[in-house]
C-alpha cells in the first residue's frame, strides 16, 4: 500500500494501482452523488466538478502527494455537497440561491433584452437554441424560459404547435410496450418473469424460425408479439 503515501519516485504499477484506486473512488462518489449531477451541471454541481477533478489530478501526477489525503478531501466534499442538496429541499432561500427560478425571455413573440441579459446570454445564443427546437421564427413562441441548468424550455403559440390525433377527434391505438427478452442471443429471464413467461414458451416461439445466437435483439409487446433483430 505504499502508493497510498508520499513518495520520492513511484514505480510503473504503482502509478498504475493509483489510477486504479482513484478511478473507483471516483465512480462510488459519482453513484453517491447521484444522476442530477451528471445529467446536469447546476451551481453546486459545477462547483463539484472543478473540486473533484482538481484534487484527484495532483496525487496522480504527483509521487510526492500521498493519495489518502486527497481521498478524505474529497469524501468531505461530497459530504458538503449532500449536505447542500438536503438544505436546498428544506430551506427555501439556500434553494433560491443554488437553483435560481427559470428567466422569461420570451414573452407572447417579444425578445425580453433586460433578460437576456439577466440570464447572461446573448441573443446569438438564444436564437440557436431557438434553432435547436427547430423554432425559427419568434413570433411563433408563446413562452420561452432560461432554466438553471442552463437549457431553454419553449412553448409554441397553439396555431404553432404540433397537431395531435386527439386534435383531429381521432381513436388511435394503444401504447406497445416493448420489453427486450433476449439480448446478444442471451435470454432475459427477468423480463420473462416481468411478464409471466418462462424460456419453454419463448423458444416454442421462435426457435422454428431463428437461432438463439443468430438474434441481436428480441422484444415482445403486451399482445405478446415478438419482434426479432438479427445480426447482420
Amino acid at each position: 500500500m505504499d502508493f497510498f503515501f508520499s513518495q520520492e519516485s513511484l514505480t510503473a504499477i504503482q502509478w498504475g494501482l493509483r489510477a486504479v484506486v482513484a478511478f473507483f473512488f471516483l465512480l462510488i462518489i459519482a453513484k453517491v452523488m447521484g444522476q442530477r449531477s451528471i445529467a446536469q451541471l447546476r451551481l453546486l454541481d459545477f462547483m463539484m466538478a472543478l473540486l473533484l477533478g482538481n484534487i484527484i489530478s495532483h496525487p496522480l501526477s504527483d509521487e510526492k502527494l500521498g493519495l489518502t489525503g486527497s481521498l478524505i478531501t474529497m469524501a468531505v466534499i461530497v459530504f458538503l455537497y449532500s449536505l447542500g442538496i438536503f438544505a436546498s429541499l428544506k430551506y427555501k432561500p439556500w434553494r433560491l440561491f443554488i437553483d435560481p427560478q427559470a428567466i422569461p425571455v420570451i414573452k407572447n413573440g417579444e425578445i425580453n433584452y433586460h433578460h437576456l441579459k439577466k440570464a447572461r446570454i446573448s441573443l446569438d445564443y438564444l436564437l440557436a437554441e431557438l434553432r435547436k427546437e427547430k423554432v425559427l421564427d419568434v413570433s411563433h413562441v408563446s413562452l420561452a424560459f432560461w432554466e438553471p441548468g442552463g437549457r431553454l424550455s419553449v412553448f409554441l403559440n397553439p396555431q404553432y404547435q404540433t397537431v395531435t390525433p386527439n386534435d383531429l377527434k381521432l381513436t388511435v391505438e394503444p401504447f406497445l410496450h416493448a420489453i427486450p427478452i433476449i439480448k446478444e442471443g442471451m435470454i432475459d429471464f427477468k423480463a420473462l418473469e416481468q411478464i409471466g413467461k418462462d424460456e419453454n414458451w419463448l423458444l416454442t416461439k421462435i426457435t422454428y424460425l431463428y437461432r438463439l445466437e443468430d438474434i441481436l435483439l428480441a422484444t415482445v409487446n403486451q399482445r405478446e408479439e415478438i419482434t426479432v433483430y438479427l445480426y447482420n
